[in-house]
């Protein structure tokens, strides 16, 4: 059985913490009054916009913090500051026996995915959308959709399909997240059971062989011949080699499903673009894809 962590209402405290890269204190003031303005008290840990070389401090300060919000009973969502790198170095540190038997919401995406991962495998949803680094770029939508899906009112995202979508219906738990991510975790306690489910995938800042290489490993791993459907996010400022690579990420996906006829919805608003529209990883969702892409949560 999947377990739903309760609804946000206001008043409720949430915690923003910092489990990767560094981030200003900028950011984190931003963050906080929009929080404050939504009605939402906030803790901030201690090492949130600390800085030790590239993370926002040590190891063993990003774990104190994390495992802080993870075991605190007054906190009701966990907002992660930002991505970059680092989560991975903590994960299994932490100890999820209390967050497990009392699920909060972890709010994130990109190397959050790391997190997003390890509660697919322990079936607790979460939330894949963005965090207080992007809050000052992002659309409207970005936020709203963030604050409907944590508040239980969203029901449904209905957007226009990218160039090259693949139109049909499928059911699944959505699962993933930053593609980069998701192919690290292949073959690890990590790794997500793909059977039946929804893909989400995004990334950015990749050589385009290197997207390939990613899409090789699913497919050797037998990912794409055990989901239902993808839904494809932001790919931006990939980069090319010379010469040229030859095909485009769409083209390289695509070639790896040819014997699979599964919906697959390119350009959906979600990953690293400013209309990051927020999603419940490990929801039951229906996906179509045709003139309009609606995702529709089931349950």
């Amino acid at each position: 059985m999947r377990k739903i962590p309760e609804a946000l209402k206001r008043g409720d405290r949430i915690m923003v913490v910092s489990p990767a890269k560094a981030i200003d204190a900028e950011y984190i003031d931003d963050a906080k009054a929009l929080w404050e303005q939504r009605g939402y008290e906030v803790l901030l840990a201690p090492h949130v916009a600390g800085r030790h070389y590239y993370f926002s401090g040590t190891d063993e300060e990003r774990l104190q913090d994390f495992q802080a919000a993870l075991n605190r009973e007054d906190v009701r969502a966990i907002v992660c500051a930002r991505g970059g790198y680092g989560c991975v170095r903590i994960v299994d540190q932490l100890d999820w026996s209390t967050f497990q038997d009392h699920p909060k919401w972890l709010i994130g995406f990109s190397d959050v995915t790391v997190f997003h991962q390890r509660l697919e495998r322990d079936g607790i949803r979460s939330i894949h959308g963005t965090m207080p680094l992007n809050y000052r770029e992002n659309s409207k939508e970005a936020i709203e959709t963030l604050f409907e899906a944590l508040e239980g009112r969203q029901t449904q995202i209905a957007v226009t399909p990218g160039i090259d979508s693949k139109i049909g219906k499928a059911q699944g738990i959505l699962t993933g997240g930053n593609l980069s991510i998701i192919y690290s975790l292949l073959g690890t306690d990590e790794q997500a059971d793909y059977r039946g489910k929804i893909l989400l995938i995004e990334d950015l800042c990749e050589q385009l062989y290197h997207i390939d290489r990613m899409f090789f490993a699913l497919k050797k791993a037998g990912v794409f011949d055990q989901i239902n459907g993808i839904i494809v996010g932001g790919f931006t400022d990939l980069r090319d080699t010379k010469p040229t690579f030859g095909m485009d990420y769409k083209q390289s996906l695509l070639e790896k499903l040819l014997d699979r006829d599964i919906p697959v919805c390119f350009d959906f608003p979600s990953g690293h673009i400013d209309d990051n529209r927020a999603l419940i990883l490990g929801a039951s969702i229906s996906l179509e894809v045709g003139e309009e892409v609606t995702v529709r949560y089931l349950k």
